[in-house]
């Protein structure tokens, strides 16, 4: 599988883990303790391994961009 197959699939997951991130950060008081551990915190997990997906395959944009000499 090529890496633009990978980010047409990694890339709208990443927005939706932000999302619920955002949400349920904000809305925590409306959460019982065990939805929001599941939600949040199972979340930001999966978020964290998507998020070094994303750097992993974009890295050669990365290089040529920011990490110039």
């Amino acid at each position: 599988m090529n890496k633009s197959i990978l980010l047409k699939f990694v890339n709208p997951i990443l927005g939706v883990l932000f999302l619920n991130q955002a949400l349920t950060g904000f809305f925590h008081h409306s959460l019982s303790h065990k939805t929001f551990e599941l939600l949040h915190e199972g979340g930001a997990i999966i978020l964290v391994t998507f998020t070094i997906a994303h750097v992993y395959l974009n890295w050669g944009w990365i290089k040529s961009n920011f990490l110039k000499r």
